[in-house]
């Protein structure tokens, strides 16, 4: 639950009193254009960044009253990945279970699981800076699963990831969520948020233009149309400012 979440930089307003209910066990998507506020949304919602107003509920604690718990809550996949790069990938999920307090041997199972359906078995040995920038998404991604959260943000998971790669996340994910977790995603990938999402929200200059069930906020269009709908430019003055194109007359 995001209660008027709000956060300004200088004189810009990043997300202006933003209120949203995610349904437990959903797969929610929050698109928009670049700028629209998704990812310091995100952020504030998961305790990487304090608002200047509101709150945050997730799974029924407050994120800010008390971060430790509602972070042993959630896994968190954020757009900016910062790891300790000179780790090897087993290492680094090693590192991060101990910090969780985890089981050591439950976290050596588990990496092993996630690092095989993953396909980052033969690299896990290497380290991470050697990763290329898909594989660091998905050592990223696997750390975030690892203490099995209920409620999963990710942004941007798609990104710089390969087909048969983004396939098999988007497995793991539906996985997840059909055990009774939440997934929050944020993407530019609306064909992947159509698919995979039952809920979705639209962000535009920092506020909500649309929320709810996929179906009722698509009204009946692919989730693109509906999207350009709310927040695109007319496709006539985009045609009157593009005039110039193609014209071969000078």
């Amino acid at each position: 639950m995001i209660n008027g979440l709000g956060k300004r930089f200088g004189a810009k307003v990043a997300v202006n009193q933003v209120r949203l209910a995610i349904p437990r066990g959903s797969f929610f998507g929050i698109v928009g254009p670049n700028g629209a506020g998704k990812t310091t949304l995100l952020r504030m919602t998961t305790g990487l960044l304090r608002p200047d107003i509101g709150e945050a509920i997730v799974d029924g604690v407050n994120v800010w009253a008390d971060p430790v718990e509602a972070k042993r809550r959630m896994g968190i996949l954020p757009d900016e990945r910062r790891m300790f790069e000179r780790l090897s990938g087993r290492e680094l999920l090693l590192y991060n279970g101990l910090l969780r307090g985890m089981d050591e041997k439950l976290i050596k199972e588990r990496s092993e699981d996630l690092l095989a359906v993953l396909e980052l078995s033969g690299d896990a040995d290497k380290l991470v800076i050697d990763y290329s920038s898909g594989m660091h998404k998905k050592i990223a991604l696997a750390a975030a699963l690892l203490h099995d959260p209920r409620v999963l943000f990710l942004d941007e998971p798609m990104e710089s990831v390969d087909p048969v790669s983004a396939r098999t996340i988007r497995h793991v994910l539906s996985r997840l969520v059909e055990r009774g977790a939440t997934v929050v995603l944020s993407s530019h990938v609306m064909d992947m948020v159509e698919k995979l999402c039952s809920h979705v929200a639209i962000m535009a200059q920092g506020q909500l233009v649309a929320a709810g069930p996929m179906e009722q906020v698509r009204q009946g269009q692919p989730l693109e149309d509906r999207f350009v709908q709310l927040v695109g430019a007319p496709a006539d003055a985009l045609e009157r400012r593009l005039s110039w194109l193609g014209d071969s007359s000078d």
